[in-house]
């Protein structure tokens, strides 16, 4: 009597809890019923940092990648550790049940952008390219190169990252946040500029902040490499004599505007980046300078140089004394002269 009522609370049971164990596993386990069977490649679907777990799932539902919601949501309130879904772009590949595409949305790398910094560019038009490319706001991006206590992190003794955001071609994660790229771009910085760079620059006199507002006028003035080392010569030699640099970057950069031809005008600003009126190097860098142009101050040619005027070319004409400069000013200014001539004119119409 009793290994019958045993057994039959045994079979009751089996008939019970085997059913529903197979239901389970197929709600959570299951593909295609919940989960479009093809997945999803039409495009990447953005999670954005800061979504909520029920927002990530609207949008699922929202591109067709799931019929329901809720099979998603009782998955997540069974495996709490499922609604961690990391910020990215994702494909959703074929196959999925309810669970492994949760799983896959918590556990996928990091979906990787290639990003190009040119060299000596201001660290507004990083952010631009940055806020392009990534999943970054540009006004965010310039709210990390321009936060103090970040800056200080990374022994930045400046108001800003200008000059310390190391131009180069860099896989970055798409999600990544405003201050890891300005601390990455920063690094790259620190890599190149190590214990022998750093002798050398003690031995010219000047610490890192120095070292790069200098390479970023040379940056700005020339963008031939073989140029630069005179360039950077002329420049150090008119520190040594205390000359003003009276250099055309530094006060387009106190103008706030992009690279233009200076109007005699302009050179009146008063501003500590005007070279024209204030002796010594202006107080930071006015962009971001190349490793060239860095090396460039390091490594500055040896000459006596004191003065250079654009050839007309795209190279320069130097000197040494004030008066050789007034006539290569002249050859610049026939060239000038004799390249407007040969323009030919434009057809009647």
């Amino acid at each position: 009597m009793r290994e019958t009522l045993t057994s039959r609370i045994f079979f009751f049971s089996a008939s019970v809890l085997i059913p529903s164990l197979c239901f389970l596993a197929f709600f959570f386990l299951g593909p295609a019923w919940n989960v479009d069977p093809a997945g999803y490649s039409a495009e990447k679907i953005p999670v954005h940092r800061g979504a909520s777990f029920h927002s990530i799932i609207s949008s699922l539902q929202e591109r067709g990648v799931v019929v329901r919601r809720r099979p998603l949501l009782i998955t997540a309130a069974i495996f709490p550790q499922l609604r961690n879904i990391k910020p990215g772009r994702y494909s959703v590949p074929e196959g999925m049940s309810n669970y492994t595409l949760l799983e896959y949305l918590r556990s996928r790398p990091q979906d990787e952008e290639q990003v190009m910094i040119p060299n000596g560019i201001r660290q507004e038009k990083i952010a631009a390219i940055v806020s392009r490319q990534l999943d970054i706001d540009s006004t965010a991006f310039m709210r990390s190169a321009t936060d103090i206590h970040l800056l200080k992190s990374m022994n930045i003794n400046a108001n800003n990252a200008e000059g310390y955001l190391f131009p180069g071609t860099y896989n970055f994660a798409w999600a990544s946040t405003p201050e890891e790229v300005v601390g990455f771009l920063a690094g790259r910085l620190r890599a190149l500029y190590a214990d022998s760079l750093l002798s050398k620059a003690t031995e010219a006199g000047l610490n890192e902040h120095q070292l790069l507002t200098l390479a970023s006028i040379v940056e700005a003035e020339t963008p031939l490499d073989e140029e630069k080392p005179l360039i950077a010569a002329v420049y150090l030699n008119r520190l040594k004599k205390n000359m003003k640099l009276q250099a055309d970057p530094t006060v387009q950069y106190a103008h706030g505007q992009n690279p233009k031809r200076l109007l005699y005008s302009d050179l009146d600003i008063d501003s500590p980046y005007n070279t024209y009126r204030y002796r010594g190097l202006p107080p930071g860098p006015i962009c971001n300078p190349g490793k060239p142009s860095i090396l460039a101050v390091l490594n500055p040619a040896k000459t006596r140089h004191l003065y250079f005027v654009a050839t007309g070319d795209g190279g320069h004409y130097f000197a040494e004394s004030h008066a050789e400069h007034l006539q290569n000013v002249r050859k610049y200014r026939n060239k000038r002269r004799q390249q407007r001539n040969s323009t030919p004119a434009p057809m009647a119409r």
